[in-house]
C-alpha cells in the first residue's frame, strides 16, 4: 500500500510517501480502505514534533479517515464486511496512521456513516465532534453570541454551523478578502476587524453593547487579549491553540482590569476525554447525526492527492488553506 511517513520532525519537506506492506487486522480488529482522508492541524504537530502526543518514529501521520471494511480479524461480527465507516485516531491508542490507503483498527473504534455522508464529507466530522465540545466546555446553554478569530479554518467553520444551529449569533474575523467571503458565506452573521481596538468597538457595535458571550480563540497573542476585551459580563475565552504563541500581555492582569465583568478564561483540548469513551464517542455521533439531517454540512472540502501532501501542509503552514483538505488516496 501507499502511505506518507515521516522519519524525522521538521517541514513539509520531511513527509515521505513510501510503498508498504498491505497490513492485515489482528483478532479484534478490521481493516478499513481509505475513501478519503482528512489533513488538520494535529497533523502538523506531529510532523513538527510538538505535539503532547506524539507517537514514535518513523510513524504514519494522519487522524481522520473514511472509507469502507475490506478485512476482518478473528473474533470480529461478519456484519461488519462492506459498512462504511469513519477512522478517528482519537479512537486509537496511538494518534495518527490515517495517511495511508489502508489502516488496521479495533473493530470497536470505528463510526458507522449514513449513506447521506460521503467520504470527503465524513472527514469533516472530527471538526464538528471538537466544535460540539467546545460549546460543551464554555458551559453556557444561554450564549447569544459568540466570537470566533480566524473564522475560515475548518474547525472555526464547524463551529459557526454548530452555534447557528442552536440560534447564536456569530461573529468573526478573517485575515484576507478572500476568507472573508468564504466565511460569510458559511454563515458567519457579522466580520469585524482583527485589530484589538477595532474588534472591541465593532463587537459592541454588533451586540449593542453587550459584548459576546464567549470568545472561541485559535490564535493566542494579542487576539486571545483582544477576545477578553470583547466578552460580555461573566463571560469567557476558550483558548483552543495558540498559532500565534502566547499573548505578551499579563493575561490575569487583563482580567483583573475587566474584574467588574466577572470573565473566565479556559484552555481547551480534546484530549480531556480520552479516558471518557461515552462521552467522547457521543459527541461523535451528535455530530453525524447533525450532518445526515441536514442541520450541518460539510466544510468546503480542498480535495488533493497523495503526492500533494507537502503542498496541502505548507497551505496549513501559512495559513493559506481554506474551509478541509482532503487527500483522495
Amino acid at each position: 500500500m501507499r502511505a506518507i511517513q515521516i522519519r524525522q520532525t521538521g517541514g513539509p519537506e520531511v513527509l515521505e510517501l513510501v510503498q508498504l506492506p498491505d497490513p492485515q487486522p489482528r483478532a479484534g480488529e478490521v481493516r478499513v480502505k481509505a475513501q478519503a482522508i482528512g489533513v488538520g492541524r494535529a497533523d502538523v504537530l506531529i510532523r513538527k514534533g510538538t505535539y503532547k502526543w506524539m507517537p514514535p518514529l518513523p510513524t504514519i501521520p494522519g487522524t481522520e479517515m473514511a472509507g469502507v471494511v475490506d478485512c476482518l480479524g478473528p473474533e470480529v461480527d461478519p456484519s461488519l464486511e462492506g459498512q462504511r465507516v469513519l477512522v478517528s485516531a482519537r479512537e486509537l491508542a496511538i494518534r495518527g496512521g490515517c495517511y495511508s490507503e489502508y489502516i488496521c483498527v479495533p473493530a470497536s473504534a470505528v463510526f458507522f456513516l449514513p449513506d447521506a455522508i460521503a467520504p470527503a464529507a465524513a472527514v469533516c466530522l472530527p471538526n464538528f465532534q471538537l466544535a460540539l465540545a467546545l460549546l460543551r466546555s464554555a458551559a453556557n446553554d444561554q450564549a447569544k453570541a459568540i466570537l470566533i478569530p480566524g473564522a475560515a479554518g475548518g474547525v472555526a467553520c464547524a463551529l459557526t454551523q454548530v452555534a447557528l444551529a442552536r440560534g447564536m449569533q456569530v461573529i468573526g474575523t478573517a485575515s484576507t478578502a478572500e476568507k472573508a467571503e468564504f466565511a460569510r458565506n458559511n454563515g458567519v452573521t457579522h466580520l469585524v476587524s482583527r485589530e484589538p481596538a477595532e474588534m472591541q468597538e465593532q463587537v459592541m457595535a454588533c451586540t449593542v453593547g453587550r459584548g459576546v458571550d464567549i470568545a472561541f480563540d485559535h490564535l493566542g497573542a494579542e487576539s486571545l487579549i483582544a477576545c477578553l476585551h470583547c466578552l460580555a459580563p461573566l463571560g469567557m475565552v476558550v483558548s483552543y491553540n495558540i498559532v500565534q504563541g502566547a499573548p505578551s500581555t499579563d493575561v490575569f492582569q487583563t482580567l483583573r482590569s475587566l474584574l467588574g465583568k466577572s470573565l473566565a478564561l479556559r484552555t481547551f483540548s480534546m484530549h480531556t476525554f480520552d479516558e471518557h469513551n461515552a462521552v467522547r464517542r457521543g459527541l461523535m455521533q451528535e455530530a453525524i447525526d447533525l450532518m445526515a439531517s441536514g442541520r450541518v454540512q460539510a466544510i468546503p472540502i480542498q480535495e488533493m492527492s497523495m503526492t500533494d501532501i507537502s503542498t496541502a501542509h505548507a497551505l496549513l503552514d501559512q495559513g493559506q488553506s481554506l474551509g478541509k483538505i482532503v487527500i483522495k488516496p
